[in-house]
């Protein structure tokens, strides 16, 4: 078997609930994870207790053009300490990840993130090796986190809750636009929204 841990930590300019906040919806975050060599979406499939504990989600990972997919149930919902879960579903041995939370003043806030994960040597016939996988993950991993600091430091008043009915007409539009970003499908949705009010105030 092959067992690895990947973690990176990063400090945000922002108070402790803005931080948990974005991080609750696991989508937000995987929305953050597009770069070179490095993809991933997250599907929420059934929700508890407001993305609490029981929630299980897909996530579909593209990492150098390797595509896997797993299912996941949320273990630990803590809020403002810890959100954890675990994978129920695909190709790995293991799959467990990990949000931790630390206020360090007012308005800065630590946000560490753990994975801990175990592959099989013969994994899809050698599709994915561990060097390969493990260089692809950490460098999307550390990405994602530099852009959630620029989204929230950028825009702290950011609204990152929606009711689960918006929520639900997101990803219908999503689907329409090629599984385009959740950020860039509300950006769209809101464009049009706006579009629709001058033509009517005209």
């Amino acid at each position: 078997m092959l067992l690895a841990i990947i973690q990176k930590s990063i400090d945000i300019k922002v108070p402790i609930s803005t931080a948990f906040t974005y991080f609750a919806r696991p989508e937000h975050v995987s929305d953050q994870m597009t770069g070179k060599g490095i993809a991933m979406t997250v599907i929420p499939m059934d929700i508890k207790d407001g993305m609490g504990v029981g929630t299980t989600f897909r996530i579909i990972g593209d990492f150098n053009g390797k595509r896997l997919e797993w299912d996941c149930i949320t273990t630990e919902f803590k809020k403002e300490e810890q959100i954890s879960a675990k994978m129920i579903k695909g190709k790995f041995k293991k799959w467990e990840i990990t949000t931790k939370f630390k206020s360090l003043q007012e308005n800065l806030t630590n946000i560490t993130m753990v994975v801990n994960y175990e592959l099989p040597f013969g994994l899809l016939g050698k599709l994915v090796n561990m060097i390969g996988f493990g260089k692809s993950a950490s460098r999307g991993m550390e990405t994602a986190l530099y852009k959630v600091r620029g989204l929230l430091e950028g825009n702290a008043s950011l609204p990152v809750y929606i009711t689960l009915d918006a929520y639900k007409k997101l990803i219908e539009e999503k689907k329409k636009m090629n599984n385009a970003p959740i950020s860039s499908v509300l950006s769209t949705v809101i464009e049009k929204y706006n579009n629709i009010t001058t033509q009517i105030k005209n």
